[in-house]
């Protein structure tokens, strides 16, 4: 299982409701508005690395409102 954040920056005015739509999404524990750089932060995991890009790259960033997104693997060392 691969784990990732996922921080988002939305349009002026969307992170709420990027962050509700993108909550309700196949892979995503977790998905909050926040304040700073970013206005979402999201949490997914897929089965392998593929299927996390897969996941960002067409269920995620195909939300209306978002542009621009940075994926970061969790890493156990």
């Amino acid at each position: 299982m691969v784990q990732a954040y996922i921080l988002i920056q939305t349009e002026v005015g969307k992170a709420a409701e990027v962050a509700g739509h993108i909550s309700g999404v196949q892979g995503v524990t977790l998905a909050e508005d926040v304040t700073g750089p970013y206005d979402v932060i999201v949490r997914a995991e897929a089965r392998n690395v593929d299927e996390l890009g897969k996941l960002v790259v067409a269920q995620i960033q195909a939300v209306e409102g978002i542009t621009r997104t940075l994926t970061c693997p969790i890493v156990h060392i």
